[in-house]
């Protein structure tokens, strides 16, 4: 037997090229492959080779990226060739489909690069692979395979049918075995700037993940909201203008005459006594202080007859013309309510 012989006793139709160039020992015993002959083909000089335990290349030279992506997901994936072969229905599992990888997906800096990250490396420079299991698996890191544990899965995007984790969650791991601060700060500031994800739901896993006390991760997060919230207040100036709404006064600060002072706003349109406010709280440890402060400013300027409209830098992206709508229907209802209280409007 070689490495052209085909492997026909139930042919994994299901898998594409790469994956039935890499194979699992329970996936080659189910082609009819015994112990021995796989032995035979990895001796030196055979035309296979080992890449992780219990998994092959059926070729000699060097492994691709895609080839050590599969790999390291056969190695941590939940008993994979348990799997039908076969289509067991009509018309289902088609050729090449992609096979499913239960219980595993690749994280950190090798799920960034599948994102097409320009600050992540080359995944072929990467010597070890991230991949993200559940905490109860028994599995241990070993070869180019790092095994990162978690006690709940996210959902994983499907790359050219690897699954991959979600950027925050991607970041958090990358960012948990980094030291160098450059480094961090410029993955961080592409997954904002790229339009990757919003900065609360990096720093949402970067707390869960426990990386907030180390100072190169503070002063990463920083610059991240620095750079999210000047991408959003962009948002919502493009927002007014495309949208056609009435031109507000721009970062102010609006106090009662002779009186406290009341609180910043993003925008407020003093002729309908509307006011606007970029929601760009991070989840960091003081979010119910920062949410009871938000709380008491929106109560306080309804109370004086001041309409509050809140919106999110996600909202914004996702679902501008809504946003857009939602601000409108704010302005034309302030014919029909009461006057609002004088207050004193203030540059920002």
């Amino acid at each position: 037997m070689n490495h052209n012989t085909p492997l026909s006793p139930r042919p994994l139709r299901h898998l594409s090229d790469v994956q039935l160039r890499v194979l699992t020992t329970a996936q080659l015993r189910s082609q009819g492959v015994s112990t021995a002959d796989i032995n035979a083909q990895c001796r030196p000089g055979g035309t296979w080779q080992q890449l992780l335990p219990g998994v092959y290349l059926l070729r000699p030279g060097p492994a691709t990226s895609e080839e050590r992506l599969h790999a390291v997901l056969l190695y941590a994936a939940r008993s994979p060739a348990t799997e039908p072969a076969v289509p067991t229905q009509p018309g289902a599992g088609e050729p090449h489909a992609p096979q499913r990888y239960t219980d595993a997906m690749i994280t950190g800096l090798a799920a960034l690069a599948l994102h097409r990250f320009s600050s992540a490396p080359p995944l072929l420079s990467l010597d070890r692979i991230d991949v993200l299991v559940p905490r109860l698996r028994r599995l241990r890191s070993t070869g180019c395979v790092r095994i990162v544990r978690t006690p709940g899965m996210p959902e994983p995007q499907q790359i050219t049918g690897i699954p991959v984790a979600p950027v925050p969650r991607a970041l958090a791991d990358a960012v948990a075995d980094l030291a160098d601060a450059g480094v961090v700060r410029r993955l961080l500031t592409e997954a904002v700037r790229g339009g990757h994800c919003e900065p609360a739901a990096v720093v949402k896993e970067l707390t869960q993940a426990r990386l907030l006390s180390r100072p190169h991760v503070v002063d990463a997060v920083d610059s991240l909201l620095a750079e999210g919230r000047a991408i959003a207040e962009d948002r919502l100036y493009r927002m007014v203008q495309e949208h056609g709404l009435p031109d507000p006064v721009w970062n102010v600060d609006l106090r009662l005459p002779g009186g406290p002072h009341l609180g910043g706003l993003d925008a407020y349109w003093p002729d309908h006594a509307v006011a606007l406010e970029l929601d760009t709280r991070a989840p960091r440890q003081d979010e119910d202080a920062m949410w009871s402060e938000y709380a008491r400013k929106r109560e306080h300027l309804e109370r004086l007859g001041i309409t509050v409209v809140h919106i999110t830098p996600k909202k914004l992206r996702d679902s501008m013309e809504q946003q857009a709508t939602v601000v409108r229907t704010a302005l034309m209802a302030s014919a029909d309510r009461d006057p609002a209280a004088y207050v004193v409007v203030l540059p920002r």
